[in-house]
């Protein structure tokens, strides 16, 4: 967070030393007016409202629900749309016939929802019912909508494994690309941890 320091030049010079003190604090910063010195990709994004915002990157995931792997991946700058514009790249990518997306209520907007509908793929979006929902009964009234909100938990075992054994809990690389590609490998790794166990299951 040191390294957060405004576009224009016009905070003080860093003190003395490799680990100086700062003092922040009461200091408005924002993406639009900061960037960090030291790795200039990386975006201060809050996850959820009371958290500490942080400089991050957004990894996405795209699973297949009945083996529950990883088919494709994305790495991108943390924004609040980030998330739903990465579903639709991806999921694009695979588009072909009528398939469905289970994903949570943070992807319940009207303009995504309209996206994956003129892609051909069925929104098994969870409603958010805080406010009007962009998903209604067309959707919901289908056996098929029930599973897939029950299966696209499973996302989280995915990443859970990514952070904790890949050590993706932090990253060690600076840049959207080299934090990609590293993010890419170890999903790759998860997979080929997971398909033993599902050929096994099989037998």
């Amino acid at each position: 967070m040191k390294s957060f320091r405004p576009k224009d030049g016009s905070d003080d010079p860093p003190g003395p030393g490799r680990n100086s003190d700062r003092d922040f604090h009461g200091e408005r910063r924002s993406n639009d007016t900061h960037a960090s010195t030291t790795d200039p990709d990386a975006r201060l994004y809050r996850k959820a409202r009371g958290q500490a915002a942080k400089l991050c990157y957004m990894g996405h995931l795209l699973m297949e629900n009945r083996s529950g792997l990883v088919v494709d991946t994305e790495m991108t700058h943390a924004t609040g749309t980030a998330e739903r514009e990465a579903a639709e790249v991806m999921i694009g990518a695979v588009a072909g016939g009528r398939i469905t997306l289970g994903s949570d209520k943070a992807y319940d907007v009207a303009g995504h929802v309209a996206n994956l509908r003129e892609m051909a793929v069925t929104p098994h979006v969870a409603q958010n019912t805080a406010r009007r929902s962009a998903i209604d009964r067309r959707t919901t009234r289908h056996s098929g909508y029930t599973l897939s909100q029950r299966a696209r938990k499973r996302i989280e075992e995915a990443f859970g494994w990514m952070k904790t054994t890949g050590g993706l809990h932090k990253t060690r690389h600076r840049g959207l690309d080299r934090v990609g590609w590293t993010f890419t490998l170890t999903a790759a790794a998860y997979n080929l941890i997971r398909i033993p166990k599902l050929l096994g299951g099989t037998v």
